[in-house]
């Protein structure tokens, strides 16, 4: 297994451009599988999950092709509509498939998903939003077997919560199936739209992705197309506090400045001087950064579950008392044990941790337990005063291509091994 070996207290600062977002890369993915044609998508990161979604469309029989940092989908000679159990542990975002085979062939077959294991993330609002569309699902000791005998039917549906994954579920059926379908109360993630955008450049009728309420035409066929994925906003926070808790001077590039909005009063609280420009944004770091009062996640546009533990590293060498109240998932402190290793102060209650700044952190041997908490230990180590070692990479592989790479262009030194 692959370990990150990191040189602290080094001075991140320069100018990086940010990678294609995860969350973005894997719904547009499956969406694919409802063109019936070629696609070409720029700006897809070269990320473990990505990698687990290529697999998937290639059992469904699509074929994929790198090019550079472009891919090449061709889903029309796609014939399969199951996924097999061992490629739906690989990841959670995997259960997205479901509304793209549902929609291509009235059918689908898949087992409940992996991934990290960060709290509960049923998928009965999946299930809920499929049927009110005209599928039948039949779930028999985790396996799920699913179709739309009279095809999929309009339908107006209101979701008991924002959930990002339904919504995109909900708008690929909904994108092919008879009828205006109206969704409400839908995820507002950037991530959201962007699928829509993908869609509607395939011929999709879709409008208000991105807000509440969602309204959908329903079309007969979707054709190819070629598109650009947004950057990855995550990413982008999470270099961003790399500078931030090391003295740095740091621009994030290729980056949609809208939607870094929810994150810049964080930023803003803990003393750092934010520039804003038409792709890019600034971080100068204060001497040494101020306590955040209360960090409280939030479905979109409130503050993101996934810059959570990031953050939460910053506040381990801030001055005073930060506060974090995780309201999306149960078990998203999972980096704390770690943290405390490097010799931060934190103290969790159930869904609220108390982070009391210490003057410095110091090189220590920790595991990366999921994707975010993985890079919060990265974070602690640039920050921390010797030689850090962090295993268990392949949970930041998943969302953070070549970081190691990435962070020693901006001054950081860290090598894999």
């Amino acid at each position: 297994m692959d370990k990150l070996i990191v040189n602290g207290q080094r001075n991140i600062s320069g100018k990086i451009s940010v990678q294609g977002s995860k969350n973005g890369a894997l719904p547009i993915l499956s969406a694919c599988v409802l063109t019936k044609s070629q696609v070409i998508l720029h700006n897809c990161p070269k990320l473990s999950d990505v990698y687990a979604a290529l697999k998937i469309l290639n059992e469904l029989g699509c074929k994929t092709d790198w090019q550079g940092n472009s891919l090449i989908v061709d889903s029309r000679d796609a014939s399969a509509y199951s996924i097999s159990d061992e490629l739906m542990r690989e990841m959670r975002s995997s259960i997205v498939f479901f509304g793209a085979l549902i929609g291509r062939f009235g059918l689908a077959e898949f087992s409940t998903p992996g991934g990290c294991e960060i709290g509960l993330r049923p998928i009965d609002l999946h299930i809920k939003v499929m049927e009110a569309l005209g599928t039948e699902i039949k779930n028999e000791n985790g396996r799920i077997s699913a179709k739309a005998p009279n095809g999929l039917s309009a339908n107006n549906y209101v979701f008991q919560f924002p959930s990002v994954g339904a919504t995109e579920n909900a708008i690929l059926a909904a994108a092919v199936a008879r009828g205006t379908t109206v969704l409400e109360n839908c995820a507002r993630e950037p991530e959201i739209a962007d699928l829509a955008d993908f869609l509607n450049s395939c011929g999709a009728k879709i409008k208000g992705a991105g807000e509440g309420t969602i309204v959908i035409d329903g079309v007969g066929s979707l054709h190819g197309t070629e598109y650009s994925i947004i950057p990855d906003r995550i990413v982008a926070a999470t270099l961003l506090t790399a500078g931030a808790m090391n003295g740095g001077n740091i621009v994030v590039d290729n980056i949609v400045p809208s939607h870094m909005r929810p994150l810049i009063p964080v930023f803003l609280e803990m003393g750092c001087n934010i520039n804003v420009g038409e792709s890019w944004m600034e971080l100068k770091a204060p001497k040494r950064l101020g306590r955040v009062k209360h960090v409280v996640t939030m479905p979109y546009p409130g503050f993101p579950t996934d810059a959570q533990a990031p953050i939460m590293a910053a506040t381990t060498i801030a001055s005073g008392t930060s506060v974090f109240t995780e309201n999306i998932f149960e078990c998203r402190f999972k980096h704390v044990p770690e943290l405390i290793r490097f010799g931060a102060n934190i103290k969790v209650e159930g869904r609220m941790a108390v982070v009391e700044g210490v003057r410095r952190l110091y090189a220590s041997s920790v595991a990366a337990p999921d994707l975010r908490g993985g890079a919060s230990l990265l974070l602690a180590a640039l920050a921390a005063d010797g030689l850090s070692e962090i295993s268990n990479v392949h949970h930041i592989d998943r969302g953070y291509e070549n970081i190691e790479n990435v962070l020693n262009q901006i001054g950081a030194d860290v090598r894999r091994m």
